[in-house]
């Protein structure tokens, strides 16, 4: 066994502390008044609604799971194309992704109701609870993602024997790149069942609602306002909490097995720091997170850029400190070109602000594009629509040129601006590591995202429990912030996804090696001229002509492309499907049960959560499997090359699609808030209800199909990387 540096220790360490203040922040926020009787009432109603969906999901995923791990079983132990640690690795990384999920969802169901009653009090009472409760999904994830990959580096160390050449730590990488597999797998199934079951509820809530009855948002006379909350929690919370978890872990994995294949030809020690570096800066990350959840909060009265503001303060500081405490990090571990690779850490960072203020641009109703869509109302709900694709068309570009920028300068950074083939590996090194930047502060980011829903609750809580109107105002004034950081938390985690995506797939090579190497014990074939186990990466390029003149490789694009839209497309339908059956119950509630609308009975509530249960149940299982099942088919089919060009073509078309939909939802959701407060009309107009069907249409778009894309392409992606020995021993062409 190789000693473990002593710093290595600081990860661990980490993810404890960061679990730590979860558990603390939500023993703090289980304190506070719950409110009054009906409060209490309304927040369990929606905690048992999310807790029985939860349970469903997860039997499902079970089944799932179990399948694919005796395939993977059958994979090492049959045909031995793969690690036979893989199986394992594969089933802890979908364990703990759900269990993040699970975490994250019982304290934002437990808190929206204690939210609401500390905005009885004041707007920064509100904020602060909201958003420590937030903090708790955030912590949770960055600290089950570190404690999971301590514990499989110490396995593996421990159990994997020496090797020659630094083969050891490419191995301990490869198999640690697993787990991410199942994080991703975990992910799609809670993003997709959970965006289908929040929208079918929401579309049903607005549409007879709002539109036919023009009743207010969250009335407790809505049959469906009840599943409309619950879909908060499900889908924003645990979906979201277990896509990011699954970022967070593979930018870190990832980087960590390009780290290994960057330096496997310098003296141990120095290989060993490479692997480590992505894992020691998301720990400081981790721990400069819980600094910037303490410095959130906000003055009475603030306005929604003030409140921004609060937001941005403790999110600002904690990226300044960690462009710092990297530095030392790499200064420390002595790596080769240290300041390059900390220009890429750098690069990481600040792409991600620019995303993120991107997407605040283009969806908060603060700035213009929001407040034209809002205007566009004045001529009805088709020129609403119409400018929100406009809007979200054009959002696109601003992160796909930062993308492209953040790619080249990490690239050129790690080189020393060196673009030779020789230092193609260092360069990947730098993208990957640019990742790790980006999320480095996850657990404040998330944090961020997850204070969205909670506060969407609080709102809902304070409208069926009739509080006064300045509470309502204080929880909307929350609401809507908390659906711009929603926003630009989907704009950060698309754009986490493409560049994880990308290291992923330069990770992809490094598994195609290790695959004649270790298991098909061909280490002496040739690849380009040179023995596999000498072959550098644009050896096996080579090999394979990995070029646009390959057929192989421009099919593989086209089936990419192809995944991005019919993935969407089935998702989108699945809402639409969906919704029309809780259409058709409230509808029918509402004509059927005397005395709703009068507010002399209560709905059938349980009705609307069991409709949106069994659909997005129903649903979310066919789109799910495509993406699991296309890489191994495009494998089997078209090999090395075809799955190139499928990643390709996947990548570059989801980010892009992904963008336009997150960002178009958000800003038609903001752009209905903002007639609400008082614009072109108010809450009732003819403007509202346009701006209503508009925020309807954008609904699947921002909280279905487009985060479900983000990942799709890392799924996409991971299962390329894990199924790799299909693809090198048994394709077709």
């Amino acid at each position: 066994m190789s000693d473990l540096p002593l710093i290595f220790w600081f990860v661990p360490f980490a993810s404890i502390l960061a679990l730590g203040f979860a558990f603390y922040f939500f023993k703090n926020m289980m304190k506070a008044d719950e409110g009054t009787d009906t409060m209490k009432k309304i927040a369990l109603h929606v905690r048992n609604g999310a807790a029985a969906y939860l349970r469903q999901q997860y039997k499902i995923v079970a089944i799932v799971f179990l399948v694919i791990t005796v395939i993977f079983s059958i994979l090492a132990y049959g045909l031995g194309v793969q690690n036979p640690w893989v199986p394992f690795a594969f089933i802890t990384g979908g364990a703990f992704s759900g269990l993040a999920g699970f975490f994250g969802m019982k304290a934002a169901t437990f808190a929206s109701a204690r939210v609401a009653n500390a905005c009885r009090s004041s707007l920064n009472e509100g904020l602060r609870l909201a958003f420590r409760s937030g903090a708790v999904m955030g912590l949770v994830v960055v600290g089950l993602v570190l404690l999971d990959i301590s514990l499989w580096y110490i396995v593996l160390n421990h159990f994997i024997p020496e090797m020659d050449g630094g083969y050891k730590l490419m191995t301990i990488t490869a198999v640690m790149l697993t787990f991410g597999m199942g994080a991703s797998t975990q992910a799609l199934f809670a993003r997709v069942g959970g965006g289908i079951y929040t929208k079918a509820a929401d579309v049903g809530a607005d549409l007879v609602g709002k539109v036919e009855a023009n009743i207010p948002e969250d009335d407790p006379r809505n049959p469906a306002t009840i599943a409309d909350n619950v879909g908060d929690n499900v889908g924003d919370v645990a979906g979201m909490g277990a896509d990011l978890f699954e970022s967070f872990a593979a930018s870190i994995l990832a980087t960590a097995l390009l780290g290994a294949a960057a330096f496997m030809n310098y003296e141990a020690t120095t290989q060993v720091n490479a692997v480590i570096a992505p894992m020691l800066i998301a720990a400081a990350g981790t721990i400069l997170s819980i600094l910037g959840v303490f410095l959130v909060r906000t003055k009475e009265g603030a306005t929604q850029k003030q409140l921004l503001k609060s937001l941005g303060f403790g999110v600002n500081i904690s990226a300044i400190l960690i462009v710092i405490v990297s530095f030392g990090i790499l200064y420390y571990l002595n790596i080769p070109n240290y300041i390059g690779v900390w220009g890429s850490i750098v690069v990481g960072l600040l792409a991600g602000i620019g995303i993120g203020q991107s997407t605040e641009y283009f969806t908060a109703s603060a700035y213009k594009p929001t407040q034209k869509i809002a205007a566009s109302s004045s001529t009805g709900p088709a020129t609403v629509i119409i400018s929100g694709v406009g809007t979200g068309l054009v959002s696109a570009a601003i992160p796909l040129g930062i993308i492209a920028v953040a790619i080249t300068l990490s690239y050129a950074f790690a080189t020393n601006f060196d673009f030779a083939v020789e230092s193609l590996n260092y360069g990947l090194y730098g993208i990957g590591i640019a990742a790790v930047g980006m999320l480095s502060t996850l657990g404040i980011t998330l944090a961020t995202d997850a204070y969205g829903p909670i506060a969407d609750n609080a709102g809902g809580n304070a409208e069926m429990s009739g509080l006064d109107p300045e509470v309502r105002k204080r929880t909307d004034a929350l609401d809507s912030l908390g659906n711009t950081t929603a926003a630009t938390g989907k704009g950060f985690a698309i754009g986490s996804a493409a560049l994880t995506a990308l290291a992923l797939l330069a990770s992809y090579f490094e598994e195609v090696r290790m695959m004649f190497v270790k298991f098909l014990d061909k280490p002496g074939e040739l690849i380009n001229g040179v023995p596999a186990i000498d072959a550098a990466f644009i050896d096996f390029v080579q090999h394979y002509e990995i070029h646009l003149m390959n057929p192989m490789v421009i099919v593989g694009i086209f089936i990419g492309v192809m995944t991005v839209f019919l993935f969407s497309g089935m998702t989108m339908n699945a809402v639409g499907r969906a919704a029309q059956k809780m259409v058709d119950e409230v509808r029918r509630q509402f004509r059927e049960i005397p005395g709703i609308l009068e507010g002399k009975s209560e709905p059938d509530y349980a009705r609307c959560v069991e409709i949106s249960t069994k659909g997005a149940q129903k649903e979310m299982l066919a789109p799910s499997l495509i993406a699991l099942l296309i890489p191994v088919l495009v494998g089997l089919l078209f090999g090395v090359a075809g799955i190139t060009g499928l990643l390709v073509g996947t990548i570059s078309s989801g980010f892009a699609l992904a963008i336009f939909m997150a960002n178009a939802g958000g800003a038609w959701d903001n752009a209905k808030k903002y007639v609400e407060e008082g614009h072109h009309g108010g809450k009732g107009s003819e403007a509202h209800k346009a701006t209503v069907i508009g925020d309807t249409v954008g609904d699947p778009f921002k909280d279905t199909s487009g985060p479900s894309l983000n990942i799709l392409i890392k799924l996409m992606t991971m299962a390329s990387v894990v199924t790799v020995g299909v693809a090198v021993a048994y394709s077709i062409f």
